[in-house]
């Protein structure tokens, strides 16, 4: 028997060992069957057989799941490995998967496209990973039932009228072929006359032709509710923040209950408005409708208006730049109009309420181009937008419209798609709320009916959306061709900046390394306007992370919020902006330097620096473009764009610097801790955490002090100026709960998680000594570093290095290092078994899946995860992680919260003290079975 094996892949298909590859090669077509995984690699478990086993649809779904399957690719096929082996691998470098790149939805106005690309990264022959998977027993993702482990989704629209584009973007991108990623496109490539598109939507009848002359690809149709209903029930389900409330001009992010979901009103308004009733997966009904919807205001709107571009076929998007610049109070009759200007409280109706949609126009001596076509644009959209979603509530003769009525009428949730139209609640009965992919619903709906898209096995922490450059210009319109490289990037941006005007964007296309994704659409706005609408949200790529799992220690994951900044307030999105913008010339300096100061260094610098800005401004305008914003966000932002543009550690070189340099006097550091006695060293730990945690080079103040002296003359300063009570002072309770008191018995804790913070000082001069302590105390301990690189943060990667060095110095830690696995010299040994003759407790190594200042403890690393499981004590040290986020996060176990404030405003408002006030904060374990 041989092991079949793709490039890549972890599972395997048991072939007789009398075939011959050269006669299987002849006869590909006996082999067709399920690869479900990423290219290049084969995935059939060693038990199962060629059949048909596997081809019947999905239970629990009323959507069809395509029975089609790719065929095996056996070109360039070796043996891989030892070939003495009884069952050797054989590698398929060629093998294509039968996870469908590409699906439709093709409305009477738009085309939405839902497309799956694969960048998987490149796994790194990380010795400290294996040794801790081993030690935490983590096994590898099965990849049959992750089949797009590392995969992104990517959300883009294009106006039917303009079918060609569509056309022309697939061709670019070889979504027919399998996409950028995929060799075979590169030479001859596959026929593609078999390749079969999941769509839906009328267009999918009407251009089936055209896909198959332009493209050669075959469509298969949907249907339209089907994937309509799919598309949503997945979207509530798995994208947190997916649903939000508009009132009052502000929007509110709703978290859903996945168990609480049903009932539920959609209602879809595209060309036209349906209104569905939706009571579970596949369970649902058409209940009502109306003719008057977003085709309704995109006709009558471009007859009225009369705008040139409207009339040559220019874009819904456009009318709706109209209306941001009207005034409906021009043309709209308002309740004030009526009463003198006077509200009509009796029954509840402002001044402002329209009393009656275009009905100045009744008594007014003017013809249509009297009027400014903004002003018509906006009484139009209000029209249609209240017909669909609102009660008219003029002298309490309540003419509950379609939408509204049939809410009531079912006791339902109501969800708005499609189209994004203002609709308010009226005294609470019913709450609209929306969907920021409220476009592309069908699309993945579609997408969601091939058998084999992996999407059903993941969960809401499964999921990053993350927003490349051209965010800030885009809403998901896609113009132009590829852009074949960061260079092609960097010259598209300097253009925009330079003209301020309408070009052509074209296509961004990620290259290797980069994690810039998406497509940009002709900026339409002008000077300094990134976009005329303004209030539309933006869609991001969806980054599909199996390995990412909920912290398992969070008292209630349900209601954690990891945010303690409230950016929802104009003055604090102000300040943090303003911060963000002053620090980002020294933070564009030291990424240059990094790079070594090249021409190329210093022109990706600038464009990061003019694609943050954008990033900046837009959220400025409308805060939840992204979705919900909080100063995590912001700040994980920055270090997406900056590896965007190939900075992937702009403080690499500086910390180097600072970690030798703390290295240097750890000795003498020790050497006094241990002439004290342990009470008194305990203090003196924290004391040089919180002293060694001033460092930090996200911060003005921190920076500005680096001038005033090296980095033990700071440190030392720091910690001699240590006065207690501290602004937030638990030490006391903790060191009760080590030690014991009359009272209480001492805690010997058996594992701790310690998250650290930044290199040099910070590591070295202050977590390193603590959990020396913990070890000394027969205490595992787990430090949690990056997992990447996030301004002089310490990654997991850099851990053991610092680790080795400090041991050479330390019995203690060199003892705990050995059996963590730490030590280069007894890696082997380690990864053989432990060594029975340590008796020492491990000092152990993990990431923590993010590559940001702060930490949002919903989507973890899976080995942090696992660390967790035996964990009594958790410890977040930092500003980013204490204090930024889950300053207010409760645990199940003991939890100890360690940071230095370097921002004033931070200070007051968090804590009502000062820059440079040290927190200390111990809260006991919430669940009973740590106590």
């Amino acid at each position: 028997m041989a092991n079949l094996r793709g490039r890549e892949g972890d599972q395997e298909l048991r072939i007789d060992g009398n075939s011959n590859i050269d006669n299987l090669a002849d006869d590909k077509s006996k082999l067709n069957f399920d690869t479900g995984r990423d290219r290049g690699s084969t995935v059939l478990d060693k038990e199962e057989q060629l059949g048909d086993k596997d081809m019947a649809p999905m239970a629990g779904s009323s959507i069809h799941r395509t029975l089609s399957r790719p065929q095996l690719d056996l070109s360039g096929a070796a043996i891989q490995g030892n070939f003495e082996e009884k069952d050797p691998t054989i590698l398929l470098p060629n093998q294509s998967d039968d996870i469908s790149h590409l699906a439709l939805d093709i409305g009477g106005s738009l085309i939405k496209l839902v497309y799956f690309s694969r960048h998987e990264n490149q796994p790194v022959n990380d010795r400290r990973r294996k040794i801790i998977k081993a030690r935490l027993g983590i096994t590898n993702f099965n990849r049959r039932s992750f089949p797009i482990l590392g995969g992104r989704l990517h959300f883009v629209k294009f106006e039917t009228a303009k079918i060609n584009e569509c056309l022309d973007f697939i061709y670019s991108k070889q979504l027919h072929r399998g996409g950028m990623d995929s060799r075979s496109w590169q030479t001859e490539g596959p026929n593609t006359e078999n390749t079969v598109i999941k769509a839906t939507g009328g267009g999918a009848y009407k251009f089936a032709d055209l896909f198959k002359d332009k493209l050669g690809i075959s469509i298969e149709k949907e249907d339209e509710m089907n994937c309509l209903v799919s598309g949503a029930n997945y979207l509530l389900k798995a994208i947190r923040h997916e649903a939000f409330t508009h009132m009052e001009g502000r929007k509110e992010f709703v978290q859903l209950d996945s168990n609480d979901l049903y009932p539920y009103l959609l209602v879809n308004i595209g060309s036209g408005v349906s209104i569905i009733k939706v009571d579970g997966e596949g369970v649902f009904e058409r209940v009502s409708g109306t003719n008057v919807g977003g085709g309704t205001y995109w006709g009558l709107g471009k007859l009225l208006t009369k705008c040139k571009r409207l009339s040559s076929g220019g874009c819904f998007d456009e009318l709706l730049e109209l209306s941001q610049r009207g005034d409906n109070r021009t043309i709209d009759m308002l309740v004030g109009d009526i009463y003198g200007g006077m509200d009509y409280s009796k029954i509840g109706l402002s001044a402002s309420t329209i009393a009656s949609s275009f009905g100045k126009a009744i008594s007014e001596n003017k013809e249509i181009d009297d009027y400014r076509p903004e002003d018509i644009s906006l009484s139009l959209l209000r029209m249609i937008s209240y017909n669909i979603g609102q009660a008219s509530m003029v002298a309490k003769l309540i003419d509950i419209v379609i939408s509204y009525l049939n809410a009531l009428r079912f006791g339902l949730k109501l969800f708005e798609a499609s189209v994004v139209l203002p609709i308010f609640r009226s005294k609470g009965q019913a709450e609209a709320m929306f969907l920021r992919h409220e476009g592309f619903l069908g699309a993945l709906g579609a997408f969601l009916s091939y058998e084999k898209h992996g999407l059903d096995d993941l969960l809401v922490h499964q999921f990053v959306e993350r927003f490349p450059m051209g965010a800030p210009y885009i809403g998901g319109n896609v113009h132009g061709p590829p852009l074949g490289d960061l260079n092609e990037k960097i010259s598209w941006m300097e253009k925009f900046v330079l003209k301020g005007t309408e070009i052509t964007a074209p296509v961004p296309m990620l290259s290797p390394g980069t994690t810039g994704l998406g497509g940009f659409e002709v900026p339409s706005s002008r000077g300094d306007s990134l976009r005329p609408d303004a209030s539309k949200l933006n869609v991001g790529v969806l980054h599909l992370i199996p390995s990412l799992e909920v912290f398992p220690l969070l008292a209630d994951p349900k209601t954690y919020e990891p945010n303690t900044i409230d950016l929802s307030d104009h003055g604090e999105l102000e300040y943090w902006f303003k911060v963000l913008s002053e620090h980002m010339p020294d933070l564009v300096d030291k990424a240059v330097a990094s790079e070594g100061g090249t021409d190329d260094a210093k022109r990706r610098g600038d464009a990061f620096a003019r694609a943050f800005s954008a990033h900046l401004a837009r959220l400025m305008e409308e805060p939840a473009a992204y979705g919900k914003l909080g100063l995590a966000n912001l700040l994980e932002l920055r270090e997406e764009c900056l590896r965007e543009f190939h900075f992937h550690d702009a403080y690499r070189s500086i910390k180097q610097r600072e970690n030798e340099a703390s290295l240097a006097v750890l000795q003498d550091l020790l050497m006094e801790l241990d002439s004290m006695n342990e009470e008194s060293r305990l203090l003196t730990l924290i004391e040089g955490v919180l002293a060694a945690n001033i460092f930090d080079w996200g911060s003005r103040a921190c920076v500005d002090l680096y001038h005033k002296g090296t980095i033990i003359e700071i440190y030392r300063m720091s910690r001699d100026k240590m006065q207690r009570p501290w602004r937030v002072d638990d030490f006391d309770i903790f060191k009760e709960r080590m030690f014991g008191s009359a009272e209480k018995k001492p805690h010997k804790y058996k594992r701790a998680l310690l998250f650290v913070d930044n290199s040099g000082a910070d590591i070295v001069l202050g977590m390193l000594p603590l959990a020396r302590e913990l070890l000394r105390r027969g205490t595992e301990v787990v430090l949690v570093g990056n997992s990447l690189p996030a301004l002089n943060d310490v990654t997991a990667m850099e851990l053991p290095e610092i680790i080795a060095e400090a041991a050479k110095h330390c019995d203690i830690l060199r003892a705990a290092a050995e059996a963590g696995g730490l030590l280069v010299d007894v890696m082997i040994n380690v990864q053989e078994g432990p060594r029975e003759s340590s008796l020492s407790v491990p000092l152990m190594v993990v990431e923590n899946g993010c590559g940001s200042p702060c930490i949002d403890l919903r989507q973890v690393s899976s080995e942090l995860a696992a660390a967790a499981k035996d964990a009594d004590l958790v410890v977040l040290e930092g500003m980013g992680r204490a204090l930024h986020t889950n300053f207010n996060a409760k645990f199940k176990c003991d939890a100890l919260k360690v940071a230095m404030v370097k921002n004033q405003r931070l200070a007051a408002k968090l804590i009502n003290g000062n820059i440079y006030d040290s927190v200390c904060r111990f809260e006991a374990a919430t669940s009973p079975s740590f106590s």
